[in-house]
């Protein structure tokens, strides 16, 4: 049976990923707006990747004995500046869910709920992924600085994720 304690910090991690997959849902339409449609593919598809980590979440409670309750999801941001800030947005938004991430993980072990440290290991994993991928797009986005010819070639690369 998952304890109150840990029932409401997961169902707030759910509504934390269902902004992200909003936020970068409104990343997708920026970037279509710019004329970046791989920057906007790779932003669908973290948008649909966010969605699953909700869903992960949410079975986990409901398998766990617990209630899930959904809060409203603020709208986010529409503008986002060059392909640069862009990612560097993706990056800090992905730093912030992983201290999310360790925050619970931290009350899943002084609560003593080892079933919750081992579904969370997955995640923990997940995001030493998720800030490595967005990490390396920022310093491939640094290196191509004003070339209009390699940001479209890097638009194109994104366009195959």
């Amino acid at each position: 049976m998952l304890n109150k304690k840990l029932e409401t910090r997961i169902n707030q991690q759910i509504h934390h990923e269902l902004y992200s997959a909003y936020l970068y849902l409104s990343m997708a339409a920026y970037c279509e707006a710019e004329n970046l449609p791989g920057f906007a593919n790779w932003m669908r598809k973290q948008s649909e990747e966010e969605v699953e980590h909700a869903m992960k979440f949410f079975a986990f409670v409901n398998a766990r004995g617990g209630r899930v309750i959904l809060e409203a999801i603020s709208q986010p941001p529409a503008d986002f500046g060059t392909p640069l800030e862009v990612f560097e947005a993706v990056l800090a938004h992905e730093q912030k869910v992983t201290a999310l991430i360790h925050e619970l993980y931290a009350l899943a072990l002084a609560e003593n709920d080892y079933a919750t440290q081992v579904e969370l290991h997955w995640f923990i994993e997940e995001q030493v992924e998720e800030e490595e991928n967005a990490g390396a797009i920022v310093e491939q986005l640094r290196m191509v600085g004003d070339h209009k010819n390699v940001l479209l070639m890097l638009d194109r690369q994104l366009a195959g994720r």
